[in-house]
Parts: structure tokens; C-alpha cells; sequence
């Protein structure tokens, strides 16, 4: 059987109007400010109107650790809001917004795929509405703002050694990991080192996601550290006079985007933090304007459930009074066998006994979600060379850890593949059963809560660190953020630090390289092994296939 690609199917999609899609959860044409015919923000009067009405259901999509074999989070995501809606529901999906970076990279989209996908496509995975321009732009006026009153005589006495804002932009290039700025002369200004960040890295991108409304916005911008000065009291983008410059520039990137499924369904499309090294979810406020709009939403967090779902619950959860109903753990035959020992190249053969020890992590992070006291669902994301013995085999490992799989094609089908996984997770929802609350306690000390995480829920014997590090926790302990959450910055192809460590790994410990503090997102970064907050491009990178054809339609990007 010949399937179609996954652009040619977004290219064949029949889309309604951006209007029709916000009736649909009663948004009025009045309140959506359109970027074309197919997309629009929720303006912010609209979303303050209707703060009152009571909340939906929120699910939470999470995955095992990814492998190259595929999981399909947002596949499923997609495919789980079509078969709520499908079987009767009013449901809406949450998720985040595409960076150019890894599009380029390794990724090359991040809509779904097959008949699970959001569009516009191809808008989604480059400019969108302009909102990662927009945070790029704003993180870069305050930095040159800040080298800008060095140069005007430093009247706030900054140490120019211990200027901690560094530069982004929304692409990989390791070049700018490490930089020396303002070389060539007096006229442009003291020389020191510096860096760029991806701009899914950057704190303006964690508070756009985490604020509540625009005031949140400027308050929380205000309140970032950006430098030391020589008694090491800090400097905050306040005292730089930045946070209003940068809140207009934010403006309009604030309000929520608009999108639709296949299906005609709505999409709320919103920020974009990376889960391995930020806090992997979209913003705070598409999903609390969905949870008033529709009975179910759908969301999900980014990579395997050690990252996205960890911070999705202590950090999002925690900051915005949300709390999931269900969780649905996606996994896929294929990254079973992978996990088991299978090459990429002999995944097509059918191999039971890989499939079983494989699911050694399946399993360990279904008793992690569960340690948070929410019920889960596993999806068994099928593949055309699934076989039954093999899907046989997740669902028994799946029961025996006291959960439900459930085998789900809306790749292949859309809601008509996923109504079974729909109903089932719409029964869990409705039960109210979950009692969530977070892993720690926001006034267990710092160096704790990284503790708690490490062994919890990557099963780690012990966190390596050195005393400048555990110092420099107790100092911002001492200056009041002590009750902050942790936002764990490590691979995501493991529970450990080794990204070749595959399956459920044990008797390793967590190295902490560096903590950084987030003041206005309110979270401490801590950064273990060898991750980068700016990645490289691959030997060969998906920009090397992305070109226009000669009817003038993009490909390549998926």
C-alpha cells in the first residue's frame, strides 16, 4: 500500500477559515486578529472575558526517551485531539511553535505528520506570526542596552567580567557558543567574552511562556539578573530601564496563535522552549485560554517524560495552578526494539524478545508520571510493520505495570485511528481520579530538589558537584529564591547524562557543569554533561534538501 508523504497530504489539507475555527470555541471574528487566512491571534480582551468560566479537562502528551526509530509525540497529540472531537467531544489542542534551528537542522518540522498534523504547515515551521523574531529582538535590545551604559560612563558600576546576558538567535551555530564582543577600538566600546544562546534558550523566551498578561510579562522581564557588579549584588533589566522597550516589542508575540487540524479542528499554537534544555512547554497562557474554551485540551511536553513532563508538572503545573486529568505516554514498537538492542536498519523484522526489553523504559517512566499521582494512558503510536505479537507484547508489559496501551493509527487514519485511544483517555478524565501534585516542596533547599529529580526520576546514585556550584545555590538561597523550582538541562536520550545509555539505565551519577538563575522566569537551570544551549548543525543538515520547487512550494521541510 502506497502511503502519501507527509507534505503532500498538509498541501492536499481542506482548510476553513481562521474565523470558522474560532467560532468553533466561541471566539468571535471581532476578537481574532488575522495573519492571513489561516491563522490569527486571540486578542488579549477576549482571553481577560472570559477568566471566569469554569476549566476543561487538561491531558498532558509525554513519550518515552526519543530514539532515531520515532515516537511521534505531537503526531499523537494531534491525532488525540481529532478523536476527541471525533466521538463528541469539544476539544482543543496545545502545542508548541517550530524553531528554525533544529528545522534546519535535524528535525526539519514539527506539525505531525500524517494524517495527525496541524496547519498551515509550512508557515508553522518557519516565520509563523513572528513570534521567535520578536523574542530574538527583544532578548538583543536588552544586551545591547546593557553594553550600551557600560559605554555611557557604567553609571549602575557593572562588572563587565560578570555581564551574564548573553546574546541569540533562532539557528544552530556552534561558531557563536563562545565570542569576544566589542573588539576594534574605543569607539566600540570594553572588550569582554560572551556568547549567543538558541533563542528557545532564552529566559525571554521562558517568560513569555510562563506570564500571564502583559503586566506579568513586563514585571518578569524586569526581574532578570543580567550582570554583577564588584560586591557581586546583581543587576536587574530593570535598573537597565529595558523591560518596557522590550514589552512593546513582545506585544502582539504575547497573544496566543490560532491554527487548525487537518480536520478543521482548533489548534492553539504558542511559544517554544526546548525541553532539554529549557522547560519544554507552550505558554501558560494558550493553555489556560484553551482549559476556559474547550472541555478537553491537549497539550504536551517536549522530548521523553524525564524532561518535558518532569517540568510540565514542577515548573508549569507548579506556577500556573494547573493540574493534569490524565497523562498519555506515547511509544512505538520500533523504539522498543531500538531500546532493546535492534539496529535502525532491522527494525522492519518482527523481534518479540527486543520489544520486552525494550520496555524497560516505557516502564520506568510510567512509574515516574505516576509518582506525581495522575493516572496514564500508554498510546502505542502504530507502524505499518507492527506486528500483533509484537503490540501483544507492550500492552501485557503495560498491564503488569498496573496501566492501560492502547494501539492508535491516526498517522494512517486520523480520528478514526485514534477514537479508541480518545474514549478511553476521556473516561480517565471524567473520572477524576488523578490527585496531582508536584515532586518537591518549593521551600526544600536547592541542591535538594536537584537531588530529588536526579534520583527519582533518572535513578541516578548521586549529583556531582563542585563546591563552586553548591555555593553558589546557597547564595541565591540567601538572596530569596531559594523556594524557586529546578529546570534539569540534560540530554534527552537518556535518563542519564550519557546519551548512549539507552533503555533504564542504573549506577550512574548526574554531573552538574553550571546553574544558571532564571530571577524572571522563576526557575534555576541546571546545566549536566555535555549540553549546549546553543547546538550545531549535524554533518549533513536538513538545509541541504529545503529548497523551493519550480511551482514555487517549499521541500524538504519535512
Amino acid at each position: 500500500m502506497a502511503f502519501k508523504t507527509d507534505i503532500q497530504i498538509a498541501r492536499e489539507a481542506a482548510k476553513r477559515p481562521i474565523q470558522e475555527i474560532g467560532e468553533k470555541l466561541g471566539i468571535s471574528s471581532d476578537d481574532l486578529l488575522p495573519y492571513g487566512h489561516d491563522k490569527a491571534k486571540v486578542s488579549q480582551s477576549f482571553i481577560d472575558s472570559v477568566q471566569d468560566r469554569p476549566d476543561g479537562k487538561l491531558i498532558l502528551v509525554t513519550a518515552i526517551n526519543p530514539t532515531p526509530a520515532g515516537e511521534g509525540k505531537t503526531t499523537t497529540t494531534v491525532g488525540l485531539g481529532d478523536g476527541l472531537n471525533r466521538i463528541g467531544k469539544k476539544a482543543a489542542v496545545c502545542i508548541r511553535e517550530a524553531s528554525l534551528g533544529p528545522n534546519f537542522g535535524m528535525k526539519g518540522g514539527a506539525a505531525g505528520g500524517g494524517y495527525a498534523q496541524i496547519v498551515p504547515m509550512e508557515e508553522m515551521n518557519l516565520h509563523f506570526t513572528g513570534d521567535f523574531h520578536a523574542i530574538t529582538s527583544a532578548h538583543n535590545l536588552l544586551a545591547a542596552m546593557i553594553d550600551n551604559h557600560i559605554y555611557w560612563g557604567n553609571e549602575l558600576e557593572i562588572d563587565t567580567r560578570r555581564v551574564v546576558w548573553r546574546r541569540v538567535v533562532d539557528m544552530n551555530d556552534r561558531a557563536l557558543r563562545q565570542i569576544t564582543a566589542s573588539l576594534g577600538g574605543v569607539p566600540n566600546g570594553f572588550p569582554r567574552e560572551s556568547g549567543f544562546d538558541i533563542t528557545v534558550a532564552s529566559e525571554v523566551m521562558a517568560i513569555l511562556c510562563l506570564a500571564k498578561n502583559l503586566t506579568d510579562l513586563q514585571e518578569r522581564l524586569g526581574a532578570m539578573i543580567v550582570a554583577y557588579r564588584r560586591d557581586r549584588s546583581p543587576v536587574y533589566a530593570r535598573d537597565i530601564k529595558a523591560d518596557g522597550a522590550m514589552t512593546v516589542l513582545l506585544k502582539d508575540a504575547m497573544q496566543p496563535n490560532l491554527v487548525q487540524t487537518l480536520e478543521n479542528n482548533p489548534a492553539f499554537v504558542h511559544g517554544g522552549p526546548f525541553a532539554n534544555i529549557a522547560h519544554g512547554c507552550n505558554s501558560v497562557i494558550a493553555t489556560t485560554t484553551a482549559l476556559k474554551l474547550a472541555d478537553y485540551v491537549v497539550t504536551e511536553a517536549g522530548f521523553g517524560a524525564d524532561l518535558g513532563a518532569e517540568k510540565f508538572m514542577n515548573i508549569k503545573c507548579r506556577k500556573a495552578g494547573l493540574a493534569p486529568s490524565v497523562v498519555v505516554v506515547v511509544a512505538t514498537v520500533r523504539a522498543m526494539k531500538m531500546n532493546g538492542g535492534v539496529a535502525k536498519a532491522d527494525l522492519g523484522a518482527e523481534n518479540v524478545e527486543a520489544v520486552q526489553k525494550g520496555c524497560a523504559n516505557l516502564g520506568r517512566h510510567i512509574e515516574n508520571v505516576k509518582s506525581f499521582g495522575v493516572p496514564v494512558v500508554v498510546a502505542i503510536n502504530h507502524f505499518v510493520t507492527d506486528t500483533d505479537a509484537e503490540v501483544q507484547t507492550v500492552k501485557d508489559y503495560v498491564a503488569a505495570q498496573g496501566a492501560e496501551a492502547i494501539l492508535s493509527r491516526h498517522w494512517e487514519l486520523g480520528s478514526e485511528g485514534s477514537a479508541d485511544l480518545a474514549t478511553r483517555v476521556a473516561e480517565i478524565a471524567d473520572g477524576d481520579s488523578a490527585n496531582f501534585a508536584p515532586l518537591y516542596a518549593d521551600e526544600m533547599p536547592l541542591f535538594q530538589k536537584i537531588e530529588t529529580i536526579a534520583k527519582l526520576i533518572y535513578r541516578a546514585d548521586e549529583v556531582l558537584a563542585d563546591q563552586k556550584v553548591r555555593n553558589q545555590l546557597k547564595d541565591w538561597e540567601e538572596q530569596g529564591y531559594g523556594d524557586l523550582p529546578v529546570c534539569m538541562a540534560k540530554t534527552q536520550y537518556s535518563f542519564s547524562t550519557d546519551p548512549d545509555l539507552r533503555g533504564a539505565p542504573t549506577g550512574f551519577g548526574v554531573p552538574i557543569r553550571e546553574v544558571r538563575l532564571s530571577a524572571g522566569a522563576g526557575f534555576v537551570v541546571v546545566i549536566c554533561g555535555e549540553i549546549m544551549t546553543m547546538p550545531g548543525l549535524p554533518r549533513v543538515p536538513s538545509a541541504e534538501a529545503i529548497k523551493l520547487n519550480a511551482d514555487g512550494d517549499v521541500e524538504g521541510l519535512f
